[in-house]
């Protein structure tokens, strides 16, 4: 480690500049955001900092540095473009020890001025020890599309209930306990979506009622793992991802965002397939309050949206009968997802208006669907789960009048590398799937929107298999 990471206190405090260019006036604002009274050194300076002198807002020295400037300043900052002034404040301030940055000068240094990411009180700060300070923004703004804007506002509010929770509970590790529950359950996210009040009176409920006994119920985060793209995970899903103490996955949970849940966490499979299902619907249902009742933070990992063909309201529906807190975090459908990803948009004002998602699960042999409702003009009609069902659905479709040559596509792991797009018709569609042995998952659209895929296809990650 090159550099010990600290943060310092200096409101009220004087701090040197020394130097009056746009590059000392950045530095100038972080000085002042953080409540210091700024001296600047500089024979000339830039219109911004000029209205800070006139408004006295900075004192401004208007001459060269001169060693004797340096006395007990709290931080000394050299932004100038002459290098023997750099070292020249350097060398006096290491002298006095006084903490001395020297901009884009490392080796001058006492320490560094990271990237920050402002959530005040919450702050972050990454440093590359001035290796690679674009880096350092880079990695910055990653780590700021996972924290929430309101986090700054939830560590507000915990500091105003700290005293009543140490009151509360007589020793750390039911505070640690309390306070892992709280900022990982549903008052955390009360703030983050602006409800800062009833945050405060749920906050206040659960300190009356909680006491130091740390076997209390755990939560569910019902949560939508998209088409298999990691990208298009929420941020709100990586959060939920990165709490859970174990994770009950699908079978359309792709690698890579199975590798995004919390590593430690434990994992159990509950994939279905066509007649050969790891656990029973009923059985997950079951299984998710067993481990909520057990204090567990249970993340129930669905492939797509949990509420679109997913079961998502069935698996609910036991928690809240069975009093269990839960979160339900959507996600990018399969249709919207494989569509996008193979260039056929699912409504077009020139050729669809309307868009129906449909399951084409087989019931008694037949699919049991509003067959004169979906042969319609001017509208889409999406699949899922259609596969096996293919026969049934070209022959319906059509001895409803639709057109035989009516565009469908077949989408096989959309959204992922392996992705392919098979394109024909409502004719050609079964014989399309068999000469192909094509597996799930699998996606069918259907609609004169089809035919934009030639034009309108962007995504190379895939293959594009016409029929002969």
């Amino acid at each position: 480690m090159d550099f010990l990471p600290i943060f310092l206190n200096i409101k009220e405090q004087d701090c040197l500049v020394v130097g009056g260019g746009q590059i000392a006036a950045r530095k100038i604002a972080l000085l002042r955001k953080a409540g210091a009274r700024v001296t600047v050194i500089a024979p000339v300076l830039c219109e911004e900092l000029e209205l800070l002198a006139i408004s006295n807002d900075i004192n401004h020295l208007q001459r060269e540095f001169n060693e004797t400037d340096i006395t007990n300043q709290a931080v000394i900052i050299a932004a100038t473009n002459k290098r023997d002034i750099n070292e020249s404040v350097s060398v006096a301030a290491r002298n006095r020890g006084i903490p001395v940055n020297v901009v884009d000068n490392p080796d001058l240094c006492s320490f560094i001025m990271p990237s920050i990411i402002d959530r005040s009180p919450v702050q972050i700060a990454v440093s590359t020890g001035g290796a690679s300070p674009v880096l350092a923004r880079l990695l910055r703004g990653r780590l700021e599309s996972f924290i929430p804007s309101a986090c700054g506002r939830l560590a507000s509010i915990v500091e105003e209930y700290r005293d009543s929770v140490k009151k509360r509970f007589s020793n750390v590790e039911s505070r640690r306990f309390f306070w892992e529950r709280i900022l990982q359950g549903h008052i955390a996210e009360l703030v983050y979506a602006g409800h800062d009040d009833e945050a405060r009176s749920a906050l206040n409920d659960e300190i009356n009622r909680s006491d130091d006994d740390t076997s209390l119920v755990g939560q569910v985060f019902l949560v939508g793992a998209g088409p298999g793209d990691p990208d298009l995970l929420t941020f709100k899903a990586l959060r939920m991802m990165q709490q859970a103490d174990v994770v009950v996955y699908d079978r359309l949970v792709s690698e890579p965002i199975l590798d995004m849940v919390r590593r430690d966490a434990e994992r159990i499979y509950a994939g279905k397939e066509r007649d050969n299902h790891a656990i029973q619907q009923e059985d997950i249902n079951l299984l998710l309050i067993r481990l909520a009742k057990e204090g567990k933070k249970v993340l129930r990992l669905k492939g797509g949206d949990p509420f679109i063909f997913g079961r998502g309201g069935e698996e609910i529906e036991g928690l809240m009968e069975e009093g269990i807190p839960f979160q339900v975090v959507p996600a990018i459908t399969a249709a919207s997802g494989c569509s996008t990803y193979s260039g056929i948009p699912l409504t077009h004002r020139d050729y669809s208006q309307a868009c129906i998602f449909v399951t084409g699960h087989l019931k008694d042999g037949t699919c049991n669907l509003n067959w004169p409702a979906l042969a319609q003009p001017n509208q889409t009609i999406v699949f899922y789960m259609g596969l096996q069902a293919v026969n049934v659905i070209c022959k319906e479709l059509i001895a409803h009048d639709m057109p035989p040559s009516t565009p469908a596509a077949l989408i096989q792991q959309g959204t992922t590398p392996q992705q392919k797009v098979y394109i024909g018709d409502l004719d050609s569609l079964p014989e399309l799937v068999r000469l192909n042995e094509i597996k799930a998952p699998t996606l069918i659209i259907v609609g004169q929107v089809v035919q934009l895929h030639e034009k309108l296809n962007w995504y190379k990650g895939g293959n594009k298999i016409p029929v002969n």
